[in-house]
């Protein structure tokens, strides 16, 4: 599946509550989220208005590698 493009931080925080992370902090332009599920883990994602391709992709990649997924398969849980 192909990245979705002019998506904002606060849009790609409320698709990853759909796999468990809520948002624990926000400093600056920064957000923290957290899971406890299967155990803790945090990613940090800027609060910008359109995040770049590359940082987005970053991001899905640690998040699927810690739910030991593909990364496409996070994508269709999230943005279907």
């Amino acid at each position: 599946m192909k990245l979705p493009r002019n998506l904002s931080g606060e849009q790609l925080a409320k698709a990853l509550e759909r796999v468990g992370y809520e948002i624990t902090r926000q400093t600056g332009a920064h957000m923290r989220l957290t899971t406890t599920h299967p155990s803790e883990h945090h990613v940090t994602i800027p609060s910008h208005d359109s995040l770049r391709v590359g940082t987005l992709s970053a991001i899905l990649r640690e998040v699927a590698e810690f739910h030991g997924i593909t990364r496409d398969d996070l994508l269709e849980t999230l943005f279907s």
